[in-house]
C-alpha cells in the first residue's frame, strides 16, 4: 500500500481533533485541519482503504435499525394483535437491516477491511433489546394459552338457575323443590308396573288397552280436564290390571272408574258419575260404576298420591326453558306414549325427559339437550334416544290407522295444530 508524503511527514495529531490548544504556537486549530474527503483521499491508495477509515453508511444503517426497535413505546400494553405486530415488524426490519448491510458491504468493495471503532455502533445482535420486544414471544404464547382456556369456559356450557325467576313466589316452593324432585324419583318405581303384565289377563290384551286409553284421550279433552288427570287415569287403570283379572265387557269400566278417581284427587269441579254413564252410550248403571269405584280403591289400597310423568315434565320443561309450541308438542309426544302398552318399560321420568328431548329435536332439527336438562333430568343424551326413536315413530304413524285420538286432539286450533310438525327422522336414521 502506497501512503502519500504528505500524511507521513506530517502526521495528525490527535488534539487537534479534540478541540484543544495547540501547544507548538499560536495558530488556531482550524488551520492545521483538512477536509475529511480529501483525508480519505489521501488515505485511499490503489484502491484499498486504510484499516482505520469507518463505514458511516453501515453505521448510520445499524444506527436506523435500532432507532425502529426502540419506535415503540414501553408503556403500551401488550395485546395479542399487538404483541404479533410487534413479532412481525421485528423479524422484517432484521431482515431488511440484513439485506441493506450485505449490499452495503458488496458495493463498496474497497471498504472491506474496514474497522469499527465506536462501541456505540456495535452490531444489532449485541445490541439490547427494547424490554417490551424481549417479552414478545412468551407473551404470544402466553395470550394464546389465555385465548384457549378463555374459549374452553365459553364452550363449557353451564348449569342454569332455573328456580331465581320463582324466587319470590311462595307457590314454586324453590326452597324445597329440589327435595320434592328427589322423592319423586325415589318413589317413582312404586307407580311402574311390570311390562309384561298384560300375559296374566285371560280375556284382555294390549290392544284392547290401546283402544280404551285412545278413547278416554278424546273423553278428557271434551270433559276440558287438567293434564294431571289423564296421566293419573292412565296411571291408575295399569295398576288395577296389574292386580286384577278383568273381562273384556268390563275393561270400559275400569277406565271410566278410574277417570272418576282421578277427577276426585286432581279437579276442583269433579263430573258427576251420570255424565261419565251419559259418555259411555248407558253401557253400565250407577250400581255398576260405585262397586267398581270400591274394588279399585281396595285393590290399590288408597295409594294415588304416586309421581307420574307429568310432574317430571313440568320440571324439565323449565330446565329446557320451552315455550308454547316446545311445551304442546312435548306432550303430544308423550300422549302417544300412554297409548302403547310396549312404553311401560320406561319409568315416568325417562319417558318425559324422552318427550321433551324429542320435542326440541323436531322444533330445531338436530340434536338439543343442554346441561341443564341434563341435570335436572338426571339422564345424558344416549340413555334418551331409545325412548326418542320410539316416539319419532309414533308420531309419524300417528295420524294412520284406527288409534287416531291423539293425533286429532292435537291437530285442533286450541293446541296449535302441533301434531302437523315435522318429525325428527334423522333420530331414525342415526338409530338405525
Amino acid at each position: 500500500m502506497v501512503i502519500s508524503d504528505e500524511n507521513r511527514s506530517k502526521p495528525v495529531n490527535p488534539t487537534n481533533f479534540q478541540g484543544g490548544m495547540n501547544c507548538g504556537g499560536n495558530r488556531k486549530v482550524g488551520q492545521n485541519r483538512r477536509a475529511l474527503s480529501v483525508i480519505n483521499q489521501d488515505l485511499v491508495a490503489e484502491g484499498r482503504p486504510y484499516p482505520c477509515v469507518v463505514n458511516k453508511r453501515a453505521l448510520a444503517e445499524k444506527q436506523d435499525v435500532c432507532e425502529k426497535k426502540q419506535a415503540y413505546p414501553v408503556h403500551r400494553p401488550i395485546t395479542r394483535r399487538f404483541a404479533a405486530q410487534i413479532a412481525s415488524s421485528t423479524q422484517q426490519n432484521r431482515a431488511e437491516g440484513t439485506k441493506r448491510s450485505n449490499l452495503g458491504n458488496s458495493n463498496s468493495n474497497g471498504f472491506g477491511e474496514a474497522i469499527f471503532v465506536d462501541d456505540e455502533h456495535a452490531p444489532t445482535d449485541d445490541q439490547p433489546v427494547p424490554m417490551s420486544l424481549e417479552l414478545t414471544e412468551p407473551i404470544h404464547s402466553e395470550l394464546d394459552q389465555m385465548e384457549e382456556v378463555e374459549m374452553e369456559d365459553i364452550i363449557d356450557e353451564t348449569v342454569l338457575d332455573i328456580d331465581i325467576c320463582d324466587a319470590n313466589n311462595p307457590l314454586a316452593v324453590v326452597d324445597y323443590i329440589e327435595d320434592l324432585y328427589g322423592y319423586y324419583r325415589k318413589t317413582e318405581s312404586t307407580s311402574c308396573v311390570s311390562p309384561n303384565y298384560m300375559t296374566q289377563q285371560f280375556d284382555i290384551n294390549e290392544r284392547m288397552r290401546a283402544i280404551l286409553i285412545d278413547w278416554l284421550i278424546e273423553v278428557h279433552d271434551k270433559f276440558d280436564l287438567m293434564h294431571e288427570t289423564l296421566f293419573l287415569t292412565v296411571n291408575l287403570i295399569d295398576r288395577f290390571l296389574a292386580k286384577q283379572t278383568v273381562v273384556r265387557k268390563k275393561l270400559q269400566l275400569v277406565g271410566l272408574v278410574a277417570m272418576l278417581l282421578a277427577c276426585k284427587y286432581e279437579e276442583v269441579s269433579v263430573p258427576v258419575v251420570g255424565d261419565l254413564i251419559l259418555i259411555s252410550d248407558k253401557a253400565y248403571t250407577r250400581k255398576e260404576v260405585l262397586e267398581m269405584e270400591k274394588l279399585m280403591v281396595n285393590t290399590l289400597q288408597f295409594n294415588m298420591s304416586v309421581p307420574t310423568a307429568y310432574v317430571f315434565m313440568k320440571r324439565f320443561l323449565k330446565a329446557a326453558q320451552a315455550d308454547r309450541k316446545l311445551e304442546l308438542l312435548a306432550f303430544f309426544m308423550v300422549e302417544l306414549s300412554l297409548v302403547e302398552y310396549e312404553m311401560l318399560k320406561f319409568p315416568p321420568s325417562l319417558l318425559a325427559a324422552a318427550a321433551v328431548y324429542t320435542a326440541q329435536c323436531s322444533i330445531y332439527g338436530f340434536k338439543q339437550w343442554s346441561k341443564t336438562c341434563e341435570w335436572h333430568s338426571n339422564y345424558s343424551e344416549d340413555q334418551l334416544l331409545e325412548c326418542s326413536t320410539s316416539m319419532v315413530d309414533f308420531h309419524q304413524k300417528a295420524g294412520n290407522g284406527k288409534l287416531t285420538g291423539v293425533h286429532r286432539k292435537y291437530c285442533s286450533s286450541k293446541f296449535n295444530y302441533t301434531a302437523k310438525c315435522e318429525p325428527a327422522r334423522f333420530l331414525l336414521e342415526n338409530s338405525l
